[in-house]
């Protein structure tokens, strides 16, 4: 019998990165999203995003508020009145202030292994199995990257009369969701327009124009069940983004399994009528709304993104003289920056038990 060997070249590389982003992409939904970033090699792992603030504001939480959000009076003629000339007179001049957001960038990995044994009488071809593996995984390590960073966002809402995870007591609704546009609004966020291209490089595509909502499949009953919901497949036009669910007014719902819930966080389920995995209390169910350029990520385009190792049974080194062993995987570079925190909005809601 002969052994399953693979040339190790450098186009041989190159075809199992293209053939891992190829696996890796289809499966982003969050890594989609966002301002995307491109990192070269030799960049430093430091990445600094800067803005400079709008007229009016102030850094902090108040970043976006041109009027001042608890002034009194006619602010929108007080900003008038400000930007009157006097004839003959000269204005004071106003300065710009940046506004910087640094991150580091982490180093994250897979790595899958076989024997020339398995080569020699396994029936299937190994790599091309591992292919689906890696891309898939990192993809997995990748949306968790981004769920992570944007549900510790701090412009937080709860579901039922809850004012804290522990209070929730509610699940999702409509005017939930309004309200937290609302918040989103206010700051001037704008609606999302384009997204990360479904392919190896970096490219951007316009979209119809909305707030994206992602959230668990657990809450496709709820959403589907929404007042004046739209399924995807009946768009009038338009292209539904990989794994819309649809649309309520200007809400469009991205569904993952992999947004899991904090399970026991809530309530004492008691007659809350919620799901609680463990009996005890509401398991809590944690959803972003964005608008555009609330974060950034560094994202997995082109093959200067990760680095891919690919041994063949059959290479003899002083660590392995037989040639017994084969590795295949990835390590790359991920940062998540939410530079702006008035552009993103978390809820946290029960779902009903079934």
């Amino acid at each position: 019998m002969t052994m399953q060997t693979y040339a190790l070249t450098p186009a041989r590389i190159d075809k199992f990165k293209g053939e891992i982003l190829k696996h890796a992409v289809p499966q982003e939904t969050l890594c989609r999203m966002g301002r995307q970033v491109r990192m070269p090699k030799n960049s430093s792992k430091t990445y600094i995003a800067r803005r400079f603030l709008p007229y009016g504001a102030t850094a902090g939480a108040n970043r976006n508020t041109f009027f001042g959000s608890t002034a009194t009076g006619d602010r929108g003629n007080a900003m008038v009145t400000a930007h009157l000339a006097s004839e003959g007179v000269t204005p004071s001049p106003d300065n710009i202030t940046p506004e910087d957001v640094t991150v580091v960038m982490q180093q994250y990995n897979c790595l899958y292994g076989w024997t020339d044994h398995t080569a020699d009488t396994y029936e299937d071809d190994i790599p091309a199995n591992m292919k689906t593996q890696i891309g898939e995984r990192i993809s997995l390590v990748n949306e968790m990257i981004c769920f992570g960073a944007l549900k510790a966002s701090t412009n937080k809402f709860y579901g039922g009369t809850g004012n804290s995870r522990a209070t929730v007591n509610g699940t999702l609704t409509l005017n939930m969701v309004r309200k937290m546009a609302r918040s989103l609004q206010a700051q001037h966020g704008k609606m999302v327009s384009n997204v990360l291209k479904a392919g190896p490089n970096y490219a951007t595509s316009p979209i119809a124009g909305g707030y994206f909502v992602y959230c668990h499949t657990d809450l496709e009953p709820i959403i589907r069940d929404t007042p004046g919901f739209i399924p995807a497949e009946k768009y009038a036009s338009g292209t539904p983004m990989p794994n819309e669910l649809g649309a309520v007014e200007r809400f469009r719902f991205i569904t993952s399994p992999e947004f899991v819930a904090v399970l026991d966080a809530g309530v004492a389920v008691g007659v809350t009528g919620l799901q609680s995995m463990l009996n005890n209390n509401v398991d809590v169910y944690q959803f972003i709304v964005c608008a555009a350029d609330g974060w950034s990520q560094v994202a997995l385009r082109g093959k200067e993104s990760m680095d891919v190792t690919f041994l063949p049974t059959g290479m003899k080194s002083k660590s392995d003289p037989h040639g017994q062993r084969g590795y295949a995987g990835a390590i790359w570079w991920k940062a998540v920056m939410v530079e702006n925190p008035g552009w993103v909005a978390v809820g946290e809601v029960g779902i009903p038990a079934l």
